[in-house]
């Protein structure tokens, strides 16, 4: 895997990171934005990872550019976009928790308001079950900028599952199927993947007819 100075994406990224930071952080002052969008940078280029790489946060980055007309801050919801997979080992349950922890550390660190921060870590949490309440716009946009990778094409989406297969690589086959089933029904069951009008026209119908495929692939359909 290419390290993140090599990646083709890393300089927007951090140009994103520092215009983000520029609009939310008060005054002029603070400490330089830069470090901690290499911080980020480096846990997202971390080899066990193969589908929540520089890749899976660009894209969720743009998808939230994509839906910001829905969020009530769209640059909050980028900052959970940033931290929502920050610290990933697949072996492990409590990533989102950890992920959160670590926008608690460093958002306060970085000159945000404690309102900012706070708001941050929850929708980092809310991704662990992808359910937004009603209204919650700000999560409804980062769950569907999550979850919009189940909308693609046949190709992209084998390998999207591909992926995920090789981060579960220390996982048996007949327990990954198992595991891997039981997540496909907890978001077919969701009432819907897509909470944003966009969403729901855009990527609802393609990603139910992925995940049923995928499902039957699996032998558990």
């Amino acid at each position: 895997m290419a390290s993140v100075y090599e990646h083709p994406s890393a300089p927007a990224l951090r140009a994103r990171w520092r215009e983000t930071v520029a609009r939310t952080r008060p005054g002029t002052g603070g400490p330089d934005p830069d470090p901690y969008a290499e911080d980020l940078l480096r846990r997202w280029s971390e080899p066990q990872r193969r589908y929540h790489t520089v890749d899976h946060l660009t894209a969720v980055l743009d998808r939230v550019d994509e839906l910001s007309a829905h969020a009530g801050d769209a640059d909050t919801v980028r900052f959970a976009a940033w931290f929502h997979d920050a610290v990933y080992r697949p072996d492990r349950s409590e990533n989102e928790e950890r992920s959160a922890h670590l926008a608690e550390r460093a958002l306060p660190e970085l000159g945000l308001d404690a309102r900012r921060t706070a708001e941050v870590a929850r929708l980092v949490r809310l991704t662990v079950g992808h359910d937004p309440a009603p209204g919650d716009r700000d999560g409804e946009v980062l769950c569907d900028a999550d979850l919009a990778v189940l909308a693609g094409s046949p190709q992209e989406y084998a390998a999207y599952a591909a992926a995920v297969r090789e981060e579960y690589g220390f996982v048996p086959d007949a327990a990954f199927r198992e595991g891997r089933a039981a997540v496909l029904r907890q978001l077919l069951g969701l009432p819907a993947l897509f909470r944003t009008p966009l969403g729901r026209s855009r990527w609802e119908p393609v990603a139910r007819r992925n995940l049923t495929t995928e499902l039957e692939l699996l032998g558990e359909g």
